[in-house]
């Protein structure tokens, strides 16, 4: 495997602001361009270090606690997170990124805090099994159960969000709820720059292969050690995009980076839920990058970003749902 990272492209240097280059040098130097070239702990040392650097702590008002929801395939590990000024009318499941290999309760502790804080709604994290020790589809299968478990606990209507591979579980949910009996209400679903298995030979895939913080050959990476490199060609649960059925889904929100190889992903999807008479909508997200989350105290563009994706939650919670 080639060990040298790949070098962003010169359009970057119009593109992308100094705010938001500053962002990308820091992220680079807790977690190095050629990250994937190492062992798999090595790498999630480095990604749960690079986090704790980012971590911004709790808005006040906000607390949280550990659980566990006991399945026949495994125990999954659950952080609910409560307002003081708590609204009911919508509870939040929120799946992390991180590629399915990397990435837990405490990587995206501090988004999960600060959405609960904003929207006020409670919201409970996923720490689905990763990959390569997992191979799909164990994940899938951990936020499908979360969801049923935390609908059934809470007895509210659920809105589903994840940002990368955690866009993608949401996404995978959403299509298999729809197909199933299970009568279970989600309000809504809020994609953050999602991995939906879209066609990698054109559009963004190639304009940003040399994208800063994701590159092509991440995404190849992420997508073949998920699976154990066996085909699961056009399978929901894997691929979301390849779905042949996009009526009845919930009221969707797709967000893009403008600059990075997954933006087409989150268009098409929104396009074709709409060409299925659906309600969604995509924001892409001018001159910011993958893993922009963790910029939105220090890059303007990635806090108005934040507050719009946190603005969607709410609106879903305030009345769209589908039981």
């Amino acid at each position: 495997m080639n060990t040298t990272a790949t070098q962003p492209d010169s359009q970057y240097d119009t593109l992308i602001d100094s705010q938001t280059w500053a962002f990308i040098e820091r992220t680079n130097e807790w977690y190095p361009p050629n990250t994937i070239d190492f062992s798999m702990q090595r790498q999630r040392e480095i990604y749960n270090a690079m986090c704790r650097e980012f971590h911004t702590g709790y808005p006040t008002g906000v607390s949280a606690t550990d659980d566990t929801i006991q399945t026949d395939d495994y125990n999954i590990p659950v952080r609910r997170y409560t307002a003081a000024k708590k609204i009911d009318t919508a509870s939040i499941v929120y799946f992390h990124g991180g590629g399915f290999v990397v990435g837990g309760l405490d990587s995206h502790d501090d988004v999960c805090a600060e959405v609960c804080a904003v929207t006020g709604l409670n919201v409970t994290a996923v720490d689905y099994r990763l990959a390569p020790e997992h191979l799909h589809p164990a994940a899938f299968n951990d936020c499908f159960d979360t969801v049923i478990h935390e609908y059934h606990r809470v007895k509210t209507p659920l809105i589903l969000c994840g940002d990368s591979a955690g866009g993608n579980l949401a996404a995978a949910v959403s299509h298999t709820l729809r197909d199933s009996e299970l009568r279970i209400a989600i309000a809504g679903q809020v994609l953050i720059y999602p991995a939906l298995g879209g066609d990698t030979t054109k559009g963004s895939y190639k304009t940003h292969a040399n994208a800063p913080l994701l590159n092509a050959r991440d995404v190849a990476f992420y997508s073949t050690i998920r699976t154990g490199y066996k085909d699961y060609s056009n399978q929901v649960q894997l691929a979301p995009l390849t779905d042949n059925n996009f009526k009845d889904l919930p009221a969707t929100v797709a967000f893009s980076a403008e600059c990075d190889p997954l933006a087409d992903d989150a268009e098409h999807y929104v396009a074709a839920i709409q060409a299925a008479s659906g309600e969604a909508r995509w924001v892409n997200e001018a001159g910011l990058v993958h893993g922009y989350l963790r910029a939105r105290h220090s890059v303007n563009r990635a806090r108005e970003s934040f507050e719009r994706i946190c603005d969607a939650l709410s609106e879903m919670a305030g009345g769209i749902s589908r039981a």
